[in-house]
């Protein structure tokens, strides 16, 4: 069997959704409290998730995700008894200190995290990081100690580019020839891209590495064109966002003449609200106004090779732990990331002395409130 050790446990996590008409809402509210985000926004954007019968795809295809997670782990040796893999939510049921605590009682000591994104930024890493502080903060005034790592970020890994690669393969062959790939991914603000990872613009520069290394894997005697363009934007007119967004995007395609194109969600683990909403409904419906032949890639995260790779991670990031020298692969240019974040990666703008977990500079502060307010996205 191969062990997990030091860990008791594993911790799937990832942002959560509503899956009723009457959560849309208070989903909503938890996503963007302490923000002031005017309540017209707020029902502007419930109606992309009352499209769908007010339930977000998110939750099932986490517990798909849950399912084969535990089955590579399994495959791999591990002792699933000895070492239980949950599922937590920063901003719906099932939430991540109710999920702690769970798994306190349990006998866990040392968790760790698989979080559903696979790039660094503030919403991408560090919020996380952040909501798991004030978890543990809450579990220790309860007099439960814990400690919970994350797995280093995984969007240079075979099993998160292969699945999307394939699914790249199969919309260029029923396209015309010449027809482009438009990578999308969540919008955030510049500033935020700016303080993205240790040294700046890690989020942007991530995103265009993982796109190289899947258009590269493509094999193809032409290497068709790409870029990277951005869905989902939700700031005010006056704070810049990356930009170009993926509707302007279709229009400028369909103006040069492209004959064709590959919608990529690269950006995001699963077809979740942005996926269904952004890219399959609006993106969709104006690449057929503009009569652009549009195909969408798939996502990675049903794919046995993605809970594959996580498994591998979560593996290598405990042999690491116990002092041992696993192989460390990388498919990016950058090489592999790190497993601590460094003292103020991917920076709190807002809130720049917020705690975070799973940093260098990381101290339980259990006599210490912490700061709220953070910048949450609202998708």
């Amino acid at each position: 069997m191969s062990s997990l050790k030091p860990y008791d446990a594993v911790l799937l996590l990832s942002f959560g959704g509503p899956e009723a008409p009457d959560e849309v809402m208070p989903f909503l509210e938890n996503v963007t409290r302490g923000r002031g985000i005017p309540r017209e926004r707020l029902l502007e954007v419930s109606e992309h998730y009352h499209h769908f019968g007010g339930r977000s795809p998110i939750n099932d295809e986490n517990r798909l995700l849950l399912a084969n997670l535990r089955e590579q782990l399994a495959a791999a040796g591990v002792d699933l008894d000895a070492t239980p893999v949950y599922w937590g939510n920063r901003n719906w049921a099932p939430f991540t200190t109710d999920v702690l605590r769970d798994a306190h009682e349990a006998g866990a000591r040392r968790v760790l995290a698989v979080v559903t994104s696979a790039y660094p930024s503030y919403s991408g890493c560090r919020q996380y990081r952040e909501d798991l502080a004030e978890a543990l903060v809450t579990l220790a005034h309860e007099g439960r100690s814990m400690r919970v790592d994350k797995i280093r970020h995984y969007f240079d890994q075979d099993g998160f580019q292969q699945p999307i690669t394939d699914s790249i393969q199969e919309g260029l062959e029923s396209l015309p020839a010449g027809s482009r790939i438009a990578f999308v991914t969540h919008s955030i603000p510049n500033a935020m891209d700016d303080a993205s990872g240790p040294g700046g613009n890690a989020y942007t520069k991530t995103h265009r590495e993982a796109c190289e290394a899947v258009v590269s894997r493509l094999g193809l005697d032409t290497v068709p064109e790409w870029d990277l363009v951005y869905c989902s934007r939700s700031g005010p007119p006056s704070q810049p966002w990356l930009e170009p967004d993926i509707g302007d995007h279709l229009t400028a395609l369909k103006q040069a003449g492209v004959p064709g194109v590959v919608c990529v969600p690269i950006g995001f683990v699963s077809d979740h609200m942005e996926v269904v909403f952004d890219l399959d409904t609006e993106a969709l419906e104006i690449a057929r106004d503009l009569d652009l032949p549009f195909v969408r890639a798939a996502t990675s995260g049903r794919a046995a090779a993605f809970a594959q790779t996580l498994a591998a991670l979560v593996v290598e990031r405990a042999a690491t732990e116990r002092g041992e020298n696993p192989d460390r692969p990388s498919k990016a240019g950058s090489g592999p990331w790190h497993d601590v974040c460094p003292a103020g990666c991917c920076a709190n703008l807002r809130h720049p002395d917020k705690p975070a977990a799973c940093g260098v500079d990381w101290v339980l502060p259990v006599d210490k409130p912490l700061a709220s307010g953070s910048p949450a996205e609202v998708s």
